[in-house]
């Protein structure tokens, strides 16, 4: 379970606050207008971004003083973080060992995770050579291999065409279901959150509000939302 106890994220003149509980296993999309904060609170969780007062808990455990390697997170952003110089095996085997000295059942371990995102036999081209969704499909498998429980999606697939977003989205929500990992993921577009995310938290207003139910929250809109969606 995710705990986010007076939270204060302060910078300059903005100041975002957020007193929230996720159920551990739950998807969850982060929605709300731009510069609300969004990005910046996910960066708070994996510990890119300093909190001014409060706790992050997970199961329990403060995290708040960990550093980002040490805390339960895999982040995905929008440009996937992939080495250009390197393959996409190598930027897959990355989530396992960071200077790639990879045992034979590590590099099994790669092969099936490139597999189960459908980049069976590609795994010896670079990025430059892939499509962007096959490169969100490398990516994908890298947070795949590194197991952490608390999955953070920062718009990942939203330079991609409407068709293979879906596609995409489906592909997280089967792996977050085999993992039981839990996944924010922060999106601009209301459809996907209707379509992978049982629950949403609105950020708006300088306030990371509770989850609620993605349907019911999209169905009657408060007015920061009603705003924002025009």
């Amino acid at each position: 379970m995710l705990t986010l106890e007076g939270l204060r994220i302060e910078m300059d003149d903005f100041q975002l606050c957020a007193d929230l509980t996720i159920k551990q296993g739950s998807r969850v999309a982060v929605v709300g207008p731009s510069g609300a904060g969004k990005s910046t609170l996910l960066g708070a969780l994996a510990g890119f971004v300093p909190i001014t007062a409060g706790r992050i808990l997970w199961e329990g455990q403060n995290i708040s003083m960990l550093s980002p390697a040490q805390r339960p997170i895999s982040l995905l952003f929008q440009d996937n973080n992939l080495f250009p110089h390197l393959t996409a095996a190598q930027n897959v085997g990355l989530g396992l060992r960071p200077d790639l000295r990879l045992s034979p059942a590590q590099t099994a371990q790669v092969n099936e995770a490139l597999l189960r995102v459908g980049l069976n036999g590609m795994g010896g081209r670079k990025p430059a050579e892939l499509s962007g969704g096959q490169q969100s499909r490398v990516a994908l498998a890298r947070m795949l291999l590194r197991g952490k429980p608390l999955v953070l999606l920062d718009e990942p697939f939203s330079a991609l065409g409407p068709a293979l977003r879906v596609e995409m989205l489906d592909l997280v929500a089967e792996l977050m279901t085999e993992s039981g990992a839990t996944m924010l993921m922060v999106t601009h577009d209301p459809q996907d959150a209707l379509r992978i995310a049982g629950q949403t938290v609105l950020v708006a207003e300088g306030i990371a509000h509770a989850p609620q139910e993605t349907k019911a929250l999209f169905a009657d809109p408060p007015e920061a939302l009603r705003r924002y969606l025009g």
